[in-house]
């Protein structure tokens, strides 16, 4: 008996997600191969075969968007009547599929237009084979011309306009161009005829093969568009402190110690101090706490944190619910579990949406950053960025100066949700807090 297989929902802030692969167009399959891989805008998945068959039909292809819970394979024996199961959709979903279906279409003509065979390209994109042929033949070099063509395709009328605006060469100098990638300077030869001895090595022929162009994950131009609207849509400033970092130094010693000693379970690390500290701070100041909702603030009686965690797919932010519950043994293992989740792709969706947090932290302390600006994840009103440790002269009293250790800190704010004055006495409450930091309880 035929059976549909659906896009999955992963969680439920997820309405569409990107085919990565169909790993089966009209095979045999057993229960648990893989059909398809897929992704959402952070997380990556594959979907297993529930049931030995053949894949009858297949109505996406990839890097089609596909809204969840439509329809994606039909799974069954060879020649059966699966009718039945296209059965006609809801209205309000047939019209929400509808527009990713003709997106998806206009994605593929796109594609068609501006796709051709390596062989076609000649080293560049967008350069139609009568094109490739003349300019190979007299010895154009196409890097430098500009496309009439759809996209900027380059087509045979832009090498001829380019013909026109060159001397004349000689047989011999064209193959000598065309096998050196050398170009005419100047004609010594009759009515000013470009000869051999007239050419020079061309000015591009660094750049004639040096690059591959690839097309950014869905992913990527998802950070991308929602950085773009960060910056666009908020009036984002960013603060600097030092915190006294002796402190945490010494407590990072002693957890160290414990933990190898097996007193203690977690090795809670400085970021995970930082963070703990930044819980404690909000807690202080709920006006950071926030999201700005243009003619509304929404203020959150709990603190979810937001924690960036850079891995090989891209930049992902997932959030710990209820934080200022945590002691700082629970927060360190949230922490290190949702980072292995976000790592190999099993991390829920919805914590990963920016709505879902309430203030991030981004720790590039690591990377020897000693100062950077982050930007804001909306519609939350702030965010910090953890710079490395250095050491900075400090008074000690009685006129003692000394080199001690610095945390740098940067906040950047919504200024239409703060005011400058309580987002600075704010990261300074971070910086007392880190600087004060009690010993965890073991």
């Amino acid at each position: 008996m035929a059976i549909l297989i659906i896009m999955p929902k992963q969680g439920q802030s997820v309405e569409s997600c990107i085919i990565g692969s169909i790993k089966k167009k009209g095979d045999v399959v057993k229960k648990g191969d893989v059909l398809f891989s897929y992704e959402t805008d952070k997380a990556s998945f594959e979907e297993e075969s529930p049931v030995d068959g053949t894949v009858l039909e297949v109505f996406y292809v990839e890097g089609d968007e596909v809204p969840v819970l439509d329809k994606m394979m039909i799974i069954g024996e060879p020649g059966e009547d699966y009718r039945e199961l296209l059965q006609e959709e809801q209205p309000e979903r047939r019209t929400k599929n509808e527009e990713l279906r003709t997106k998806n279409e206009e994605r593929r003509t796109e594609t068609k237009d501006l796709k051709s065979p390596l062989g076609d390209l000649g080293g560049f994109r967008g350069l139609s084979p009568r094109a490739k042929h003349l300019a190979a033949k007299e010895a154009i070099d196409t890097s430098t011309l500009a496309g009439s063509g759809p996209g900027g395709r380059i087509i045979e009328r832009d090498v001829k306009a380019a013909l026109e605006n060159r001397p004349k060469m000689t047989s011999l100098a064209k193959k000598i161009a065309a096998a050196k990638n050398m170009e005419p300077q100047g004609g010594s030869g009759l009515a000013g005829m470009v000869r051999s001895v007239d050419l020079v090595s061309s000015s591009n022929a660094v750049y004639a093969a040096d690059f591959e162009d690839k097309k950014i994950t869905h992913m990527r131009k998802l950070i991308a568009r929602a950085m773009h609207t960060s910056l666009q849509n908020s009036a984002q400033l960013t603060h600097h402190l030092g915190a006294d970092a002796r402190r945490i130094l010494e407590l990072r010693k002693q957890v160290k110690a414990a933990n190898e000693s097996g007193t203690l379970s977690a090795n809670i690390t400085l970021n995970d101090m930082v963070c703990f500290a930044v819980i404690k701070a909000l807690k202080k100041f709920p006006n950071v706490n926030t999201h700005f909702l243009g003619d509304t603030i929404r203020y959150f009686n709990k603190v979810h944190l937001a924690v960036a965690v850079d891995t090989e797919r891209g930049l992902m932010v997932p959030v710990i619910k209820n934080a200022d519950d945590l002691s700082i043994v629970e927060l360190s293992n949230q922490i290190k579990e949702l980072a292995n989740a976000c790592k190999t792709g099993s991390v829920n969706p919805d914590i990963l949406a920016a709505e879902a947090g309430t203030f991030t932290v981004s720790n590039l302390g690591n990377y020897g950053v000693e100062m950077f600006t982050p930007v804001i994840n909306l519609p939350q009103s702030a965010i910090l960025g953890v710079n490395t440790i250095v050491p900075r002269p400090k008074d000690l009293g009685d006129g003692t100066y000394a080199f001690v250790p610095y945390i740098g800190l940067s906040l950047t704010y919504d200024h239409r949700a703060l005011d400058g004055g309580e987002a600075t006495q704010f990261l300074k409450q971070i910086a007392i807090e880190i600087e004060t930091m009690e010993s965890p309880n073991y």
